[in-house]
C-alpha cells in the first residue's frame, strides 16, 4: 500500500497515507546532540555483537526504573531494530515441528520468522467484542505437548490493545501449568500508552526466567531510522541469540548506541508530549470512525492503530468496482478516495482495515471525511 501510495503521489493525486506506522514527529534534539557528539568523539568502530557494555547497563536501568525488573547486563543483546531483536529470539528457541502460539489479529512477522525456522503456528482468534485480546481459556486450550513459544505484543500492533495487569495476571497462571513453553512479549509500543503505567508478563512469579522482552527505540522515541532494538532474556537465549547475531549482522550503529544511552537514561519529556499528542488523535479519530454507519470500532488503549471491522461494506459495489472483502475495500479507498490504509487480512483479521493516526491532525481530518464520503457511495 505505502508503495502504491508513493506511485500515486508521484502521478500528482493528493494521498492521505494512513498506512505508516511510523511517529511523524523528529528524534528528540537532545538524543540528536549525543549522536553528533560521539561522531566528534570517535564512537566509530565496531563494537560488541551485543552492544557497547553502557548501552546494556541502560537498558537494565530502564527495565529497573519503568518495570520493577531485575536484569544483569549479560541479559541484554542490543540488535538493529526490535525486528532483528525478534527473529534473534524466535531462531534461538524455536526447532522443526515447534508449536508457536500467536493471539490475532499480530504482527505480520512474528508468523514469518516461525516459518523461517519450520515451526507451526497456531493462530488463536481474538474477537474485537475482547478488544482483541486473548482468553486463558483460549491459551489453555491452545497448548499441547508441542507447544514450544506464546508471542504476542501489548500494547499491540495492529489493534492498539492493551493487557492490564489482571489481564497478564490471568495468563500468567495458564503458563505456569506450563513450565515448558516460553513467551516473547514485544514491548515496542510500551510508552504509547493512554490507561496508565506498562504491565510486562515478566513480572508475575518465575515468568521472568522464561520471557524474552522485546523493545527499542523507534516508537517511544521516535527514532525509526537509528535502528536500534534490544532483547531482556534468561541467560541463555541471550548468549543464543548474541552467537546467532554474530553471524549475521554483528553489532548495530556505533552511533546510534550512544545516543541510545541518552535516550534510555535521560528524561522522557519528549516522549510524553508525544503521546499526549497521539491521544488528541485518538481521541477525534474513534469518535469519528463512530459517526460512520456500519462501521464497527474498538476503543484501543495503546500504540497509534484503529483496526475497524468493515464487514458491512463487503460485498457491496460503486459504479464498477466490487468490493468483495478488505483487501477490495483498501484498493477502494485507496483509488477513490485517496486514502492508504492497510488490509486486516495481512494480521489474520480480514474483516478489518488497519489505520495509523501517526500522522497530522490536518491529514487524519482530511482522511476520515474522504472515507466516510466513498464508503457512503457503497451499496
Amino acid at each position: 500500500m505505502a508503495k502504491l501510495g508513493r506511485e500515486l503521489k508521484a502521478q500528482g493525486i493528493d494521498i492521505v497515507d494512513l498506512s505508516i506506522g511510523e511517529p511523524d514527529f523528529d528524534t528528540p534534539v537532545h538524543i540528536r546532540e549525543a549522536a553528533k557528539k560521539a561522531i566528534d568523539e570517535g564512537f566509530t568502530h565496531y563494537t560488541p555483537v551485543a552492544g557497547y557494555a553502557e548501552v546494556r547497563q541502560a537498558v537494565v536501568q530502564k527495565l529497573k526504573r519503568d518495570n520493577g525488573l531485575d536484569y544483569a547486563p549479560e541479559q541484554i543483546v542490543v540488535g538493529t531494530g526490535a525486528k532483528q531483536s525478534l527473529a534473534n529470539a524466535v531462531l534461538s528457541i524455536v526447532n522443526p515441528g515447534d508449536e508457536v502460539i500467536i493471539p490475532t489479529p499480530y504482527w505480520v512477522t512474528y508468523s514469518e520468522q516461525v516459518k523461517l525456522c519450520q515451526g507451526e503456528v497456531v493462530f488463536v482468534p481474538c474477537s474485537i467484542e475482547n478488544n482483541y485480546k486473548i482468553t486463558p481459556a483460549q491459551l489453555e486450550a491452545a497448548i499441547t505437548p508441542k507447544t514450544r513459544l506464546f508471542m504476542f505484543s501489548s500494547p499491540c500492533n495492529p489493534t492498539g490493545s492493551v493487557y492490564s495487569k489482571e489481564e497478564l495476571a490471568a495468563l500468567a497462571v495458564v503458563f505456569e501449568k506450563h513450565p515448558n513453553v516460553y513467551i516473547i512479549s514485544d514491548e515496542i509500543y510500551e510508552y504509547i500508552n493512554y490507561v496508565g503505567p506498562h504491565e510486562s508478563i515478566a513480572q508475575f512469579g518465575d515468568l521472568i526466567n522464561r520471557t524474552i522482552i522485546i523493545n527499542g527505540l523507534s516508537k517511544g522515541f521516535a527514532m525509526t531510522g537509528w535502528r536500534l532494538g534490544y532483547l531482556a532474556a534468561p541467560l541463555e537465549i541471550a548468549k543464543a541469540c548474541d552467537k546467532i547475531q554474530s553471524q549475521i549482522t554483528s553489532a548495530t550503529c556505533s552511533i546510534t548506541q550512544r545516543a541510545a544511552i541518552t535516550a534510555l537514561t535521560g528524561e522522557l519529556t519528549s516522549a510524553i508530549e508525544m503521546v499526549a499528542e497521539f491521544k488528541k488523535r485518538r481521541a477525534y479519530i474513534h469518535g469519528a470512525l463512530k459517526s460512520i454507519p456500519g462501521l464497527k470500532v474498538n476503543d484501543p488503549e495503546g500504540a497509534f492503530y484503529m483496526f475497524p471491522d468493515m464487514s458491512a461494506f463487503f460485498n457491496k459495489s460503486f459504479e464498477d468496482t466490487h468490493v468483495k472483502d478488505a483487501d477490495d475495500l483498501c484498493m477502494y479507498l485507496l483509488h477513490k478516495a485517496h486514502v492508504s490504509t492497510v488490509t486486516g487480512a495481512a494480521f489474520q483479521q480480514p474483516n478489518c482495515i488497519r489505520l495509523s493516526y501517526a500522522t497530522s491532525m490536518d491529514k487524519l481530518e482530511k482522511g476520515v471525511e474522504r472515507m466516510k464520503t466513498w464508503l457512503g457511495k457503497l451499496s
